[in-house]
């Protein structure tokens, strides 16, 4: 099914943030209450047409800052061969599973293997385990969840989170933190030129529960359990109405 179109209808909350005075958070209800499902190994695409099995793992993972890329390291030095493809032999060293882009910020190395490119943590389907992170398989065989071992960009997409501050015309402001759709566009330019892209895509909206729901752990971890509480009484409300405004277009109707 074609993706519908980037621009429509959107119903947004706003409300204070319970744990932090000054800041407001933005909410996104049309993509919260969406029934969008991240559908890996399940009928997603890949980004590129010619790498079906890497989703969106193709470019690697760019590392938010420090503290994220020292955490990813301690779960990096727990890696096996039965559990990541490409595990040099011998001590881990950093070159091995980081390099810098052109614009010198650091990031996951991408590999080659068969002909296509890949985050390097992206175990291809031949491998023992089948295609998959290897950062994420960990997580779940020691009972953790993915966000613990993955950088963080991972974890997020296609959640959005951005902040700015908003002037007041009383010459006040407070600190802004939007929670939206990471659509093709969160990308930059060269998102418009991926061959096939989910989260306005009818084949990815097909969760038993809305994304508020799913993503619970996400969202807490990005606005804390405080907000996370309040955006939950948001999202039943704008679903329980008897005609919910601005409802996601890929939902199934």
């Amino acid at each position: 099914m074609p993706e519908v179109d980037l621009v429509f209808p959107r119903a947004y909350v706003e409300f204070p943030d319970p744990a932090e005075p000054g800041q407001v958070f933005r909410c996104d209800l049309t993509w919260l209450t969406s029934r969008y499902t991240c559908i890996f190994g399940q009928g997603c695409r890949g980004i590129y047409a010619d790498a079906p099995d890497t989703g969106c793992c193709t470019l690697g993972a760019h590392f938010a800052d420090k503290d994220d890329e020292r955490r990813v390291a301690s779960f990096v030095a727990e890696l096996t061969p039965e559990q990541w493809q490409f595990r040099p032999q011998g001590k881990v060293r950093k070159a091995d599973w980081v390099e810098t882009d052109d614009e010198g910020a650091r990031k996951t190395l991408v590999v080659e293997h068969d002909g296509q490119s890949a985050c390097v943590f992206h175990n291809r389907a031949d491998f023992g385990t089948g295609a998959g992170c290897a950062l994420h398989g960990l997580a779940l065989q020691q009972g953790r969840n993915p966000l613990e071992t993955k950088p963080d960009v991972c974890w997020q997409l296609p959640i959005r989170r951005t902040f700015r501050t908003v002037e007041r015309p009383d010459e006040t402001s407070y600190s802004e933190v939007t929670i939206g759709e990471y659509d093709r566009r969160g990308w930059g330019p060269g998102g418009h030129d991926l061959d096939w892209y989910c989260s306005g895509n009818t084949e990815a909206h097909v969760g038993r529960d809305a994304l508020y729901v799913t993503n619970e752990p996400e969202l807490v971890e990005l606005m804390g359990r405080p907000a996370y509480d309040v955006l939950v009484t948001h999202c039943e409300a704008h679903l329980a109405a008897r005609r919910p405004l601005a409802l996601h277009p890929a939902d199934p109707r």
